[in-house]
């Protein structure tokens, strides 16, 4: 066989040792945004982290690491050689590299950092594009402060674990740690979503706040942690009372605590983290919040692990969307770069498009966040469900659309398409599926009309700048005048805010090519079925472009 029939022509170069922050206009033009009346102390301080984290993600050392975690998934010992029941679960190396990285670089230390919630949005978006299933652990660790803070003896004693920069992985007690990480687990078989239908009893101890538990989780998250958040019943005058509880893995005097691995789930995606099944059976537990009050001490954790669903999809979307351009790029077909023919153009302008979207939403949330004020808090009240409703629906076509623009090359594991597009379902029925964002919306507006008002404030700082944009409005409170259905109709009404959310922040932030594009396509009408459908005469080369990695 010739030699010359091994020469390997037009094949795309690894995209490796690329500048995942400074590389990305969208996400480093808003940061500096929501910084713009900062310090510039915290502005460089902010930069300099989130250049270091996206360099680390662009590496080749850490896409090795993702490969590795999701090739060598978690493994289950319930017993050591001796018979003792251990209930541990071993990790590859890799993850710990992941992990560790993810928490010495501040992505559990959000809420009390100056300007915290932004910029650890940010590095979540970063990190996540070099491995998404880790992610999870470092979610449900943030999360759980503001659940904790409902009792101020709990929380002081485990904020600055759950907050510190410092990674250890042995199950020890939690007052010989310096770092600690958190679980969550309130879905049972019986309920999935439905959470009061928890059959899980909670037994008061003579000591106060400390319980029993007995009964099942059907999904806990991240059993390796150091902690679990879960809700159960505690019983008083015969009357069942959901109330949250804090389960520690190790005991104050070192010993196991009873928490029972049944199996870890075989996923569609997510592989290299751990999900469980567990068993309580004389579990010690420490009351957090008042009895009868679980789900209100819960839902603060719920909404930022919404959030973190919102931003895990915007990173997945954007490193799709980054794949497929850098492939477009060094590809030529039919005598020129992919890059350069009109119907790719036209697919990656919308692909694109929807990753912006995603992104400029993202970080306005965390920004709201670091407000903190009354008028954002009922903004995000809305914005959060309809946010993770949209935006984690939106990934998974995306992300398929970007791997066909790799052709069978992008359906081949080695590209790493293929685990992004496994990946892509999670987040979307994680905390709360599609119908049940959908009704948490709908519940926000029947019952919390100062949210529908700092929603509408938020949106018409854009009126009267597109017509698109103003006509979506118009409909919108129109759909949301019409009470008759409004269940039935919840998804189009959810889609609706989210799309005119997206919509007005483009059309104050984004190029104007951008958000022609957008209000064209979303918001005009003027768009097909399927991703490459935007209409003729937008300036897809600019929206490309502006896609590319920069620098």
């Amino acid at each position: 066989m010739a030699a010359t029939t091994h020469t390997v022509t037009n094949q795309v170069p690894p995209l490796v040792g690329y500048e995942v922050y400074l590389g990305d206009r969208v996400l480093t033009e808003g940061v500096e945004r929501h910084l713009a009346d900062a310090a510039p102390e915290l502005r460089e301080e902010v930069t300099g982290e989130l250049t270091t984290l996206g360099r680390a993600a662009g590496s080749a050392q850490a896409q090795e690491w993702g490969r590795l975690a999701n090739e060598n998934p978690p493994k289950l010992r319930t017993h050591d050689r001796y018979g003792n029941r251990i209930d541990e679960v071993e990790f590859h190396p890799a993850w710990h590299r992941l992990l560790g990285h993810a928490v010495t670089s501040g992505l559990t230390d959000a809420w009390g950092r100056p300007a915290g919630h932004l910029r650890r949005a940010a590095g979540f978006f970063l990190w996540s594009q070099a491995e998404a299933g880790h992610g999870c652990p470092v979610s449900m660790t943030h999360a759980a402060v503001p659940a904790l803070r409902a009792d101020p003896g709990l929380a002081a004693e485990w904020e600055p674990r759950l907050t510190s920069h410092v990674y250890e992985e042995e199950l020890r007690p939690a007052d010989q740690k310096t770092g600690v990480l958190f679980g969550m687990g309130m879905t049972e078989k019986q309920g999935g979503s439905d959470v009061r239908a928890n059959t899980t009893r909670a037994v008061a101890l003579d000591a106060p706040g400390e319980y029993l538990l007995t009964g099942h989780k059907w999904f806990c998250s991240a059993p390796m942690s150091d902690g679990f958040l879960v809700l159960a019943q505690a019983s008083a005058a015969g009357q069942d009372r959901l109330t949250c509880f804090l389960v520690p893995r190790v005991l104050p005097d070192g010993t196991r605590n009873v928490f029972a691995i049944q199996r870890l789930k075989d996923k569609l995606g997510n592989r290299s983290n751990a999900s469980s099944e567990v068993e309580f059976d004389g579990t010690w537990a420490r009351r957090v919040g008042e009895e009868g009050r679980g789900v209100r001490t819960i839902i603060e954790m719920v909404a930022a692990t919404r959030l973190d669903c919102v931003i895990g999809s915007a990173s997945l979307m954007r490193q799709a969307l980054t794949q497929a351009v850098h492939h477009a790029e060094h590809r030529s077909a039919f005598g020129a770069p992919l890059v350069d023919q009109p119907l790719m153009r036209n697919v990656l302008a919308d692909l694109a498009l929807e990753s912006e979207a995603a992104t400029v939403l993202t970080l306005r949330l965390a920004a709201a966040y670091d407000a903190g004020t009354e008028q954002e808090r009922a903004f995000l009240r809305l914005a959060v469900p309809a946010a993770k409703y949209w935006v984690t629906k939106r990934c998974t076509p995306m992300v398929a659309e970007a791997l066909e623009c790799l052709g069978g090359n992008g359906y081949v594991e080695e590209s790493g398409l293929p685990r992004l597009l496994r990946e892509s379902p999670l987040n979307s029925i994680w905390e709360g599926s599609g119908n049940v964002q959908a009704l948490d919306v709908l519940r926000a507006l029947q019952r919390e009309p100062q949210a529908l008002n700092a929603f509408l404030q938020e949106v018409g700082l854009a009126r009267g700048a597109d017509h698109r944009l103003d006509a979506a409005i118009k409909n919108l409170l129109t759909e949301l005048a019409d009470l008759d259905g409004i269940e039935a109709r919840a998804r189009r009404v959810v889609e609706r805010m989210a799309l005119v959310l997206q919509g007005s922040l483009l059309v104050r932030w984004a190029p104007p090519e951008v958000a022609d594009a957008f209000c064209a396509s979303r918001l005009g009408g003027d768009w097909g079925a399927a991703f490459g459908t935007l209409p003729h005469g937008l300036d897809l080369g600019a929206v490309v472009s502006r896609a590319r990695i920069s620098g």
